[in-house]
């Protein structure tokens, strides 16, 4: 209070009109207003009869900093809470005392100007604005580091996760689990095939586990369910019909040729992909492609006319699975949602189950009831029969997961190159493992089939670079 009173009784000992060449500081600072405007005070006790007028003209330089200080004194410490300027124009005129000699008005320090902004009050009619009092670089400057401390400490201070740091261990973990998976799934798959020859009812088991993993994902929100309506059920059920039948015939192909001779045929499914996009979908295929893909016609010929396991119920399924899947393909471009790659795999897994239970019944039903799980339990025992039907459900949904994930990680020309090389691997362990005999005419067919996969799938990936660096 005393510094208000203060600072009033130098307002009230300013004169009305100075015969100084050197305006007054209170017309200095007004002056440097950017808008032209006449203020003025009534006239009052304290000043007399003569009104105070003081014009603000349109062009002036700023205030320098001694002036800046000065009217700063003379107005009274704008930010010391509510009270601010209307506190000191609230103050009730009283008839000037005898003079007094003038205490020094203490300077306030240069970080209260910042709070000037936040005050808001009327001054003589015109609002005070930031612009009067602090340079536009000085507000933008304090508006910047106007921010709690320990959080921006904290936020600089934030270490960088394993994954940032370490990219590439990363996507070499999910390459290395996806073959690891896969193998493990084709390897316990064909041993199960081996004493229990129900391929109907193992690829019901496959996708019942996957749901069940999908289910309890959900229920602890890893990842969180994402809703389903009645559009989206109809978007998502071709995708499973296909998805169902491609896994059911590549299983009954698994069971009755040996894995290597069905992966062999397998490798003919970009020749379906590609048949499909220029026949039905109606899109032009480049020659390339085309050409790209003889090798792997001859190769799977090569291999096919020499195969000691062959037989045409093998042949004729794995045949029927290519189909299947391409056609899976292409109902998966028409359905695409906004849903992540996990939750869209988990609602195809429980449609596929729904699809897959009735023929399973049906075909292999009664031949189970009869002496099928009989059989088993007697070959293996009832606990690893159980163990066993567990862990492959498991692992088939999981290397279909990663290899999800891992296509989400890498582009689509090093994905492609890395299921050409997964299925090397499963060839390569499944004649390890099961000490498959092969001739040379089958082996070489082999190699020309997964090297004109490999072309393929550089040329395909290299078309679709361009073609998404053009748009």
């Amino acid at each position: 209070l005393a510094a208000r009173r203060s600072s009033a009784t130098r307002i009230k000992s300013l004169p009305a009109a100075s015969a100084s060449p050197y305006p007054s500081p209170q017309a200095q600072l007004l002056s440097s207003t950017p808008c032209s405007s006449v203020c003025s005070l009534p006239p009052g006790p304290e000043r007399g009869t003569t009104p105070l007028h003081f014009t603000s003209p349109i062009h002036h330089k700023p205030p320098n900093r001694d002036i800046l200080l000065l009217a700063m004194s003379a107005l009274g410490t704008l930010s010391a809470g509510g009270a601010g300027v209307a506190g000191l124009l609230s103050l009730r005129r009283r008839a000037a005392p005898a003079p007094a000699p003038a205490l020094p008005t203490p300077q306030p320090p240069a970080i209260k100007c910042a709070a000037v902004p936040d005050a808001g009050q009327l001054v003589w009619g015109r609002q005070l604005r930031p612009s009067l009092l602090l340079p536009t670089a000085s507000l933008s400057a304090r508006k910047q580091t106007i921010r709690p401390p320990a959080a921006a400490a904290a936020e600089e201070a934030k270490p960088a996760g394993f994954a940032e740091k370490y990219p590439a261990l990363v996507t070499g973990f999910f390459f290395f689990m996806w073959y690891f998976l896969n193998v493990i799934f084709n390897i316990l798959n064909k041993k199960i095939y081996n004493y229990f020859p129900y391929p109907y009812f193992v690829s019901a088991i496959h996708l019942g586990v996957g749901v069940i993993y999908c289910l309890g994902s959900w229920s602890v929100g890893l990842p969180k369910r994402a809703p389903i309506n009645s559009n989206l059920l109809k978007l998502l059920f071709p995708v499973a019909l296909c998805h169902a039948l491609g896994h059911v015939t590549s299983n009954v192909s698994f069971a009755t040729v040996a894995v290597s001779f069905a992966h062999t045929i397998k490798a003919l499914e970009p020749f379906f992909n590609a048949a499909a996009t220029q026949f039905i979908l109606g899109q032009q295929v480049p020659l390339s492609l085309w050409l790209s893909l003889a090798p792997v016609v001859i190769g799977v010929s090569m291999a096919s006319l020499t195969e000691l396991s062959f037989n045409w119920t093998g042949f004729i399924n794995a045949m029927i699975s290519n189909i299947s899947f391409t056609y899976r393909s292409i109902y998966s471009k028409k359905a695409m949602t906004d849903m992540d790659s996990t939750n869209v795999y988990a609602y195809i897994s429980i449609i596929a189950l729904i699809v897959c239970i009735p023929p399973a019944l049906i075909i292999e039903g009664p031949q189970l009831m009869q002496h099928g799980f009989k059989d088993a339990i007697a070959k293996v025992g009832l606990q690893k029969f159980i163990s066993d039907l567990f862990f492959v459900g498991l692992f088939y949904h999981l290397y279909n997961q990663i290899a999800t994930n891992t296509l989400e990680r890498v582009a689509p020309l090093t994905h492609a190159v890395g299921n050409v090389l997964k299925r090397v691997f499963v060839i390569g362990f499944s004649i390890i493992v099961f000490g498959n005999r092969i001739s040379t005419q089958t082996g070489i067919g082999t190699t020309i089939a997964i090297a004109g996969v490999a072309l393929y799938s550089f040329i395909k990936a290299r078309i679709e670079e361009e073609k998404r660096v053009s748009l």
